[in-house]
């Protein structure tokens, strides 16, 4: 008798298991379904003063490091712990591993299909599929969100109309009160859609090669729109940094570092836009 009551048992379990399971997936769903991206939220509000005292001794619970590793990654280090290395390729690397990579696939110098193992996150700026990549995870105190762009078939002809649709992606992190975005490898300007999905950025990382990428005029345009309180450029190769400046215009100041890594929060960004050029650009 006791034999046939948990035989009934079982197959009771073994019906509701499923559902159960699916109950759980719904709920995950909805949890990221529901995340309010903080800075689309506010990227129609009026500018905001902000305090300078990109000086302070003391350090900032909230602060955020942003390291320039060499190309077009930088890893960013949040106040939580979480380590974020962009256009991740393996070849430039500080310190220990990233818990997350960001890959975009114009070239192989901007992603690996190989990367080590023992990275927990790897996130594709594409799909093979052709289908846009959706992006939006909560990883530690990290929001990350992804914009998709098209790139080109041949490198360094920005005229031709044979594009790869949804080929990379712009990545916006939200850490810490703060909005920073990565263009990755844009290869067009951006309609008034994208603008809006991208929302606002408090600070933008941004290819300034004037070949390969965009013009230096296009993305001197972009750079403009955005006006993200810290520009910090990437994907330099020779381009003068003076003739950046010149196309982006006076409004933007310019701050020469000797170190390789920005420490800042919300309340250390400069009240008018600043073009931040670290060790190694």
């Amino acid at each position: 008798m006791l034999r046939s009551f948990a035989a009934i048992l079982a197959v009771l379990g073994s019906l509701t298991a499923p559902v159960a399971a699916q109950d759980a997936s719904r709920q995950d769903t909805s949890r990221q379904d529901t995340y309010r991206s903080e800075c689309q939220a506010v990227s129609n509000a009026g500018p905001r003063a902000m305090p300078v005292s990109l000086r302070r001794a003391a350090a900032d619970t909230n602060e955020v490091a942003i390291t320039y590793a060499g190309h077009s990654t930088y890893f960013i280090d949040t106040p939580g712990g979480i380590r974020i290395a962009t256009d991740y390729s393996g070849d430039y690397q500080i310190g220990r591993l990233p818990d997350v990579v960001t890959m975009n696939h114009a070239h192989s110098t901007h992603y690996t299909l190989f990367p080590d193992p023992r990275i927990p996150h790897v996130l594709h700026g594409w799909r093979d599929d052709g289908q846009p990549a959706q992006i939006a995870k909560q990883i530690g105190d990290v929001y990350i969100r992804n914009v998709t762009t098209d790139i080109r078939r041949y490198p360094g002809d920005e005229s031709s109309a044979d594009m790869i649709r949804d080929g990379n992606s712009i990545f916006i992190f939200e850490v810490a009160g703060l909005c920073i975005g990565h263009l990755g490898h844009l290869h067009h300007a951006l309609d008034d859609a994208r603008f809006a999905a991208i929302g606002r950025l408090d600070i933008v990382m941004v290819p300034i090669d004037g070949t390969y990428t965009m013009s230096l005029d296009g993305i001197s345009d972009i750079t403009r729109r955005l006006r993200a309180s810290v520009v910090l450029p990437m994907h330099r190769f020779a381009t003068p940094l003076e003739e950046f400046m010149h196309r982006i215009g006076k409004q933007f100041a310019i701050d020469v570092r000797t170190e390789r890594t920005l420490r800042i929060s919300r309340d250390t960004l400069p009240d008018s836009p600043t073009v931040i050029i670290l060790d190694g650009i």
